[in-house]
């Protein structure tokens, strides 16, 4: 197998077709609801036209959520508010229904697929169909040590490439992209760190079970070290992602990547979300074309890959707990849009008058 070159997928990623955009533009300027009255549903519904193609636009009637799961050697420093090596009990309470995201996909009828990329507990304890991709148990501490080997980021960037595949084959025609992780804010807040030139006080953040003052301050010195040893590959996405991301962060660069190239739309939740989107950004420039930011989640370095991306979250209610939460919530504002580009009326033509009346 060929060593995997992030920078090819610039070659293979297209925007969504402006052509198609411009008429759902035309299109929205018949309808009899006046222009603007809508707001920022009538960019969603022609952002969604041009990326299917298709005007008037389709609903949206396969979204799936899709969650990378993994556990971070940095947890061990306490620098989350959950303990290290707990995201076996993240992905047990979405498996089991009982986690927000859930409750919330059960509500809206979204179904919610889990994969297993760095979970530190028995493969056994989970379902096959959820571990069976896994890359590592656990990352390394992104401090003193490589999240990854080479060989496991590459493994774990075509995981992602393969999920997205398997989602595309399927039908899904939009996905609600998250996360579940403790410890992940860290290696997050270390990329958006590294790919905008800030200090990692400018990124630390206090993580969606929220940290005291003491653990803000041990992420912010485990983020300023990790940050040192990410400035010497920025050159190269993969050993980056090797250095301080971690397997379910590489899986989900891979999978953001990929899903672009399939021209299947995503939307991003939280800050490892966003990072991820970031790093996926560096290898191919177009490819923040198919996302849509969620959600405001209250990490400073979500704000700042957000904006390097020029992406504007749907939503800002306050929702931090993580897991897709807040991406799903964002969900049917999507769907409005495509709904109300599809099925409102156009105003009536003008009726001509014969030509023997003039």
């Amino acid at each position: 197998m060929s060593r995997l070159n992030l920078d090819d997928f610039s070659d293979l990623i297209e925007r969504p077709d402006s052509g198609t955009r411009r008429d759902a533009e035309e299109r929205r300027e018949r309808l009899t609801v006046p222009p603007g009255a809508l707001g920022r549903l009538d960019e969603l519904g022609e952002w969604l036209s041009a990326a299917q193609g298709a005007v008037p636009v389709r609903p949206v009637e396969r979204p799936r959520v899709v969650l990378f799961a993994g556990d971070h050697g940095v947890a061990g420093l306490d620098v989350s508010g959950r303990p290290a090596g707990g995201t076996y009990e993240l992905v047990r309470a979405v498996l089991d229904g009982s986690s927000p995201v859930a409750v919330l996909a059960r509500r809206t009828g979204v179904p919610v697929r889990v994969v297993d990329a760095g979970v530190d507990c028995d493969p056994e304890l989970l379902p096959a169909d959820v571990v069976r991709h896994r890359v590592r148990r656990g990352s390394g501490r992104i401090d003193v040590e490589d999240a990854l080997t080479p060989e496991e980021a590459e493994q774990a960037v075509r995981l992602g490439m393969a999920v997205a595949d398997e989602e595309a084959d399927s039908g899904t025609d939009l996905v609600v992209l998250g996360d579940l992780s403790v410890g992940g804010t860290t290696p997050a807040s270390t990329l958006i760190a590294a790919l905008c030139g800030t200090d990692a006080s400018v990124v630390t953040g206090r993580g969606g079970a929220g940290i005291d003052d003491l653990a803000w301050m041990r992420k912010c010195a485990a983020i300023r070290d990790a940050l040192r040893r990410a400035r010497p590959v920025l050159g190269d996405q993969l050993e980056l992602l090797a250095a301080v991301g971690g397997a379910d962060l590489a899986a989900t660069t891979g999978f953001l990547l990929q899903s672009a190239v399939r021209r299947m739309p995503v939307i991003l939740d939280g800050v490892v979300s966003a990072a991820c989107a970031l790093v996926a950004q560096r290898a191919a420039f177009r490819a923040p074309d198919w996302w849509l930011a969620g959600q405001v989640s209250g990490e400073p370095a979500q704000a700042k890959a957000l904006d390097r991306m020029a992406l504007s979250p749907l939503l800002d209610h306050g929702v931090t707990v993580g897991e897709g939460t807040g991406a799903l919530l964002a969900l049917p504002l999507v769907q409005a849009a495509a709904a109300f580009a599809a099925e409102l009326p156009e105003k009536p033509l003008p009726e001509q008058r014969p030509a023997d009346e003039d």
